[in-house]
């Protein structure tokens, strides 16, 4: 946790849960990736924390925005936003919003199928439009199933009818994966994007953009490499794809920008056995899936938990939210422990939360309200 956090923590008696975002921490976070990567336009994706806060100092700051929605453009836009800088990157669009986000000057859309193609010709004319491919995901902790992208020959057809409709054949997307441990697979997927630049050139279509999507990780309870190395092997691997004449490049970062700036202070409700000779004691928060840590589905993402206060020795606990659903248990078999000692009422720090926590709060599931946030 950064001292900004602590002291806001230390000075201010909040609610608990709450999540507290320090914005230096996202700022550096900026300008280290725009070092590390100096040529390539970083479109920040807005879902992963949505705060106006958040998006005025990447605004600010020079970002562009990979928007998910019609809502979330707006949110970009009430932020100061260029239009011109918004990608409306959902594969998945109504037909009204295409028409909502081209009215209001966003120009570069993203499409996977042949049924989005014919509604972004008739609701977005003339604009620029990329093609997303499937590509392995093997090493995210956080992957997207298959849901986006389609496979490159169907994408090289989709860019010749995209040209026919009158639409700009701009260029190809993928994504490699959420919380994404590997760096080769950006080597792999820069591959397969170049040889479906190859197809389109054959065809007379020379595209001009490959966006490379999010997916940098960042440390939770383990070592992950550092952005340093995904990006000289993004580097390397355009070298050796598309020699000395790169297209324009483009990614998505939102987790690796925004998580490590956050931390939810949350209380532990109750400390509990479910027998007398039960060897791991519960623990239930205030704060659970339903309430912004839906990443801990599966325990993929896993989050550092201090607690507020040295304890004494530590031992193996089950890790609950507080609503009355079975599913809101946060952690089972990922080994987490806390001190003996701890009871209800104590605080813990969840660390590197401030991405996908917040956006992912429910509206009032078993009434509780939304996660609070503070950016300080």
């Amino acid at each position: 946790m950064s001292e900004k956090i602590a002291r806001f923590l230390a000075d201010n008696h909040l609610e608990s849960p709450c999540l507290v975002v320090d914005l230096d921490v996202i700022a550096d976070s900026y300008r280290a990736l725009r070092l590390a990567l100096p040529d390539v336009e970083i479109h920040y994706a807005v879902k992963a924390n949505p705060a106006q806060e958040v998006l005025s100092l990447l605004v600010g700051l020079g970002s562009s925005f990979d928007a998910a929605s019609r809502y979330e453009i707006d949110q970009c836009l009430a932020a100061g936003a260029d239009p011109a800088r918004i990608s409306y990157g959902n594969t998945i669009k109504k037909a009204c919003d295409i028409a909502h986000a081209h009215d209001l000057g966003v120009r570069l859309f993203a499409f996977d199928s042949e049924s989005e193609l014919d509604k972004l010709a008739e609701n977005a004319p003339g604009a620029r439009v990329f093609c997303r491919i499937l590509v392995s995901e093997v090493g995210a902790h956080w992957p997207l199933s298959g849901k986006f992208g389609c496979e490159p020959a169907m994408a090289r057809d989709l860019m010749v009818r995209a040209r026919a409709l009158g639409l700009e054949a701009y260029g190809a997307a993928f994504h490699v994966g959420s919380q994404q441990v590997d760096p080769r697979q950006w080597e792999m997927a820069i591959g397969r994007t170049a040889r479906l630049f190859s197809a389109l050139a054959e065809s007379g279509i020379e595209p001009r953009m490959v966006n490379l999507g999010g997916g940098f990780p960042v440390r939770y309870r383990a070592e992950v490499p550092e952005i340093g190395v995904f990006a000289e092997t993004i580097k390397a691997a355009m070298r050796k794809h598309f020699g000395n004449r790169p297209p324009e490049m483009i990614i998505e970062p939102g987790r690796w920008l925004t998580a490590p700036a956050g931390v939810i202070q949350s209380e532990v409700v109750l400390v509990a056995r479910k027998s007398r000779d039960d060897d791991r004691r519960w623990v239930y928060l205030d704060v659970g899936k339903f309430g912004g840590l839906a990443e801990t589905v599966g325990e993929a993402i896993q989050y550092p938990i201090r607690p507020a206060r040295r304890g004494n020795a530590a031992g193996a606990v089950i890790i609950a939210g507080p609503t009355c659903d079975g599913a809101d248990v946060l952690y089972e078999n990922a080994g987490y422990r806390l001190p003996m000692d701890l009871r209800s009422g104590d605080r813990v720090h969840i660390l590197n939360t401030g991405a996908y926590t917040a956006s992912y709060s429910s509206v009032g599931f078993n009434g509780f309200p939304p996660l609070k946030a503070y950016y300080v």
